[in-house]
């Protein structure tokens, strides 16, 4: 674990804070698609995500679901650590949108080392401001947005994460992250490729102006 933290947070953190890291982290292999934070959780412990992608989802009256945003390498959860600050209950679900590795820091280390390490401080505080710009971009989307307009964003945003053009992901699941119909999806999706911006396949999509 540690080369893995002096990899992706050596530049951010003083080697003391990546030792107390390395001794109070455990390291979790997570698969793409299984939940990592279930909505109703009490949050015992900070996710620092090293490799892989998260997708951060909140769930209305009817269970249905809608993406907030995604967690790449180097990022940390805004929502998980204000549950954790505030010892309340998630009110996120966080599933791994791929493979991912993540480094889960107690959350009595958080205050302590808010105190100690200047580095931290500014990671926190950072993570914070990165994350209401993300949930504020969703408000917008959903606000502002057409359909279409918020298709082709999902689409751009999944390749960026994945960091991979050709998207592997169904017409149903679109429309469920979407909080839409399969009908619509499928076609809004023609219109797309219609217009140059992506290339349909039988199991992929294939984003062409990224």
């Amino acid at each position: 674990m540690k080369d893995l933290l002096q990899t992706n947070y050596g530049y951010l953190f003083e080697d003391a804070l990546l030792e107390e890291i390395n001794k109070a982290g455990e390291l979790k292999h997570i698969k793409a698609g299984e939940k990592l934070i279930e909505i109703g959780d009490y949050i015992r412990s900070m996710p620092l995500l090293v490799s892989g992608a998260i997708k951060i989802l909140r769930e209305d009256n009817n269970g249905d679901e809608l993406i907030l945003y995604f967690l790449e390498r180097g990022d940390t959860c805004a929502m998980t650590l204000s549950c954790c600050m505030g010892q309340s209950k998630s009110e996120i679900r966080a599933v791994a949108e791929t493979d991912a590795e993540i480094i889960m820091i107690p959350v009595q280390k958080m205050d302590e080392w808010m105190r100690t390490y200047r580095s931290w401080q500014s990671f926190i505080l950072q993570s914070y401001h990165n994350r209401m710009s993300e949930l504020l971009e969703a408000v917008d989307t959903i606000a502002f947005l057409k359909m279409d307009e918020r298709l082709l964003k999902y689409l751009r945003d999944k390749a960026m994460v994945n960091h991979n053009d050709e998207i592997q992901v169904t017409h149903q699941q679109i429309a469920h992250d979407l909080h839409t119909s399969r009908v619509v999806i499928s076609r809004l999706l023609k219109s797309l490729e219609h217009s140059g911006a992506i290339s349909l396949h039988r199991n992929n999509i294939k984003v062409l102006k990224l």
